[in-house]
């Protein structure tokens, strides 16, 4: 049975400023308790709570993405705003990524024009580990911001070539900033703090990111149903909130249009249809893990 058309599922659509205002105050609440868990820790204790703080920090992609979108909130300043400040910690771009993803959406695991399959699914173990420990992903933004300094983003074909120099400046102006918090806080706080709060959070957060975005689109059938291309991961609340719903990843490549606080009813009205629902990250990374492991090609 095929999705419903999407004029079936209007109904979902309707975008809040109240729920995202509420949603990111909650987000940003937990950052700066687990911040505060950071400033407390001593000893071995400060391991876990700068791996907690990371996690959260990581987990701004969320809001990222629902920008993205411009389904976070009604209004498209607010999107374009939050989506801006949020994309900071983690030196990610807000037009850049809202270009790619859109290329995404279009050719979703098709693997001649899904930008998302330029770097193909780890087939050894150890490719594994250099994928969840960050590696493309800091690769990347270390590319985006030097093609942009040296002027030429020709080889991202997912950026228009219309848009490439308001691309240019936009990664030139994110860069200036990124750097001039980095050395505000370095002389205001010290290098202690900007290592503690900032750089080894981050590092640890895009390890759990990473793991968590494999399980989206990895190991289904490259085909332009929605219904199978696409996994929806059953997982705790806690883990819902702070993603901001994206598990229901699914429901949302199906309707993009429908907005992170009607993505659980989505799922209701689907799960029936759709053919990736996957119980658990946790199960998903320990057989992918294992699927691998050993493998040298």
């Amino acid at each position: 049975m095929p999705a419903p058309a999407s004029q079936a599922m209007l109904h979902l659509s309707e975008r809040s400023d109240r729920a995202g205002a509420i949603r990111l105050a909650v987000h940003l609440g937990l950052i700066l308790a687990a911040g505060g868990l950071v400033a407390m820790a001593s000893g071995f204790w400060i391991v876990p709570a700068v791996v907690l703080l990371g996690g959260l920090q990581a987990a701004l992609f969320a809001p990222f993405h629902e920008t993205a979108h411009y389904t976070a909130f009604a209004s498209r300043r607010i999107n374009t705003v939050v989506g801006w400040l949020v994309a900071l910690p983690s030196l990610h771009n807000w037009p850049m990524y809202q270009a790619y993803h859109r290329v995404h959406h279009l050719y979703t695991h098709d693997p001649d024009r899904d930008p998302e399959l330029a770097v193909s699914a780890p087939s050894t173990f150890g490719q594994y580990l250099l994928r969840i420990a960050g590696w493309t992903f800091w690769k990347a933004r270390w590319d985006w911001y030097r093609d942009a300094l040296t002027g030429d983003l020709s080889t991202y074909s997912y950026v228009r070539e219309n848009h490439q120099e308001c691309m240019i400046q936009g990664l030139r102006l994110q860069l200036a900033i990124t750097l001039a918090l980095g050395v505000a806080i370095t002389v205001v706080f010290g290098w202690q703090a900007l290592l503690l709060y900032w750089v080894l959070p981050q590092l640890a957060g895009q390890v759990l990111l990473r793991m968590y975005l494999l399980t989206e689109h990895t190991g289904l059938p490259h085909t332009r149903d929605g219904l199978a291309n696409t996994r929806t991961t059953l997982t705790i609340a806690a883990l819902r909130l702070v993603m901001w719903n994206m598990p229901y990843h699914a429901e949302h490549h199906l309707y993009p249009f429908i907005p992170f606080h009607k993505l659980a009813a989505a799922h209701q009205l689907l799960r029936g249809q759709l053919q990736a629902i996957q119980p658990g990250y946790v199960r998903w990374q320990w057989n992918y893990a294992r699927s691998v492991f050993g493998k040298t090609t």
